[in-house]
């Protein structure tokens, strides 16, 4: 097992793995391995933690960081790291290589002096890194209600001298996709069905 930095000629066979990692999982077919191809030529990626794992040869685990925005309800705002996509080989899941390339990669973040980190996902698995719920330090994700939790929207502190004020993140723009241009994208790779499977977010 090697992790290292991703390189152009792997662009092709990431963007394949993350496509057969999430298809028809949260939605019939998948988008991230659009996201993963426009984040590269994007302003807000961060090229220096674009990481993957390699296994005898094939790449099976794929992390990327780029930076949202977080505005303050005092008028300020900052560019903030945020964690994703990650995306493990359907064949080698449930075997640790995410926790490894999460706590790589983080590892390398707490040594660049970034003071905190964002995550969006499952807040039973994330846990584990550190990350809490941003509620709690009353930062909330664009788009959602703010008198609520939002549990999936996670935040993981690094600096803990840093003051932290209430505020809104958002996404970096590249990741709002239209679904026309990721079935044109699609057509570089072989053909899989959309299926529309119970418990998906988009139905």
């Amino acid at each position: 097992m090697n992790i290292r930095l991703e390189k152009p000629e792997d662009y092709l066979e990431v963007e394949n793995m993350v496509r057969n990692s999430f298809w028809n999982i949260y939605r019939p077919g998948a988008f991230e391995h659009y996201i993963v191809h426009r984040l590269r030529e994007d302003e807000s990626f961060i090229q220096d933690l674009a990481y993957v794992i390699e296994c005898n040869g094939k790449i099976i685990a794929h992390i990327n960081y780029s930076k949202g925005k977080l505005d303050f309800e005092n008028g300020k705002s900052m560019d903030v790291v945020v964690l994703g996509p990650i995306a493990i080989d359907k064949d080698y899941q449930n075997m640790g290589y995410g926790t490894k390339l999460i706590e790589f990669t983080l590892n390398l973040i707490d040594n660049k002096d970034i003071p905190f980190v964002f995550v969006i996902g499952d807040e039973n698995y994330y846990q584990r890194f550190g990350f809490e719920s941003a509620s709690k330090y009353k930062i909330h994700l664009d788009g959602t209600d703010k008198s609520e939790e939002c549990p999936f929207f996670m935040i993981k502190i690094f600096n803990h001298d840093m003051e932290l004020y209430e505020g809104t993140f958002t996404n970096p723009e590249v990741f709002n996709v239209d679904e026309r241009e990721v079935d044109e994208f699609d057509e570089k790779f072989e053909y899989k069905q959309k299926r529309v499977i119970e418990g998906q977010l988009q139905m």
